[in-house]
């Protein structure tokens, strides 16, 4: 596998993500390949952990507004990029890429960490993996805020997702900056647009943006039976799960139907919409991160 790595000083220019950078290596189990994985890392490290997981075409920047409220409550909150985004390193080929390395390789960081006690923040992609690890590990978490995501198994895909799948199929430019500000209510500055574009010195490094909604298991798709394993243990799921959805993301809104009733720790949480679009952290972020506090302190 041929991994890439976004040059430091594509992030030097940042001036609103103040968190020191952290770093942990782990091992592709199919070919052996080392592959670093950045993280941020606040608050007090023996306490419980908020873990972070934004979506996709995003990095740990879109939880700039929220870590450092989140860790002056007392909290440890690590924020990870998702191999292929941010300041991690970017495998080349589409083909490098699938759902199930994505969950083995955030698994494999979650154990090289020793991550216990955690509320997950999940969004987009965040949830996809997020609550598969959620399944895959629930010893390890005690809590779970969702917004804008989900655990799709094959369902029909919205309109507004089929054309964007399509669209990081087949556009001739992907400019993910401008992606991200057409997901979010307010208006994004140039030098937060210049912030999301900081991975992707080039379109080469982009294989891992262009790839993942064609691997969201809306129609057929070989991940559903993992899917469905995991409902399984969402099925059976007491501790606190708590949905936040935005009232203006065209992709997702109406997704909290489909797990509260369902999840029995949604029962008795205060589940409600947040204002925003899809990228609710840039949106409403104290919204979000009121959530995430009444959650761990559940939890």
């Amino acid at each position: 596998m041929r991994v890439l790595r976004t040059p430091d000083s594509r992030f030097a220019g940042i001036t609103d993500f103040p968190f020191a950078p952290h770093y942990a290596e782990i091992a592709d189990a199919t070919d052996g390949t080392r592959l670093r994985i950045h993280y941020v890392d606040e608050g007090p490290r023996d306490a419980p952990v908020v873990l972070m997981m934004h979506g996709e075409p995003s990095w740990s920047y879109l939880y700039r507004f929220m870590i450092g409220p989140v860790a002056d409550a007392g909290l440890r909150v690590v924020a990870p990029d998702l191999v292929g985004f941010g300041k991690s390193d970017k495998p080349a080929l589409k083909s490098d890429y699938s759902y199930a390395r994505h969950v083995a390789w955030m698994r494999r960081w979650i154990e090289k960490l020793d991550l216990t006690n955690i509320t997950l923040a999940c969004q987009d992609w965040g949830s996809l993996i997020g609550l598969r690890l959620v399944a895959e590990m629930p010893g390890r978490f005690n809590g779970v805020v969702l917004s804008n995501g989900g655990l799709p198994a094959g369902q029909d895909a919205p309109r507004a997702f089929a054309i964007w799948r399509a669209f990081s199929k087949w556009s001739p430019v992907f400019p993910i900056g401008k992606i991200i500000a057409k997901g979010t209510a307010r208006t994004l500055s140039d030098a937060e647009i210049a912030a999301y574009d900081a991975p992707f010195p080039d379109g080469s490094f982009k294989a891992g943006a262009r790839i993942f909604p064609s691997f969201v298991p809306l129609g057929p798709n070989v991940a559903v039976p993992d899917q469905l394993k995991a409902w399984e243990i969402l099925d059976r799921w007491e501790k606190p799960f708590l949905c936040c959805f935005s009232d203006r993301d065209p992709i997702t809104r109406g997704g909290d139907a489909l797990f509260v009733g369902r999840v029995p720790g949604t029962a008795g949480q205060k589940h409600r919409p947040l204002s925003g679009g899809h990228f609710i952290q840039e949106d409403d972020p104290q919204g979000f991160a009121d959530c995430i506090l009444e959650v761990a302190r559940q939890a």
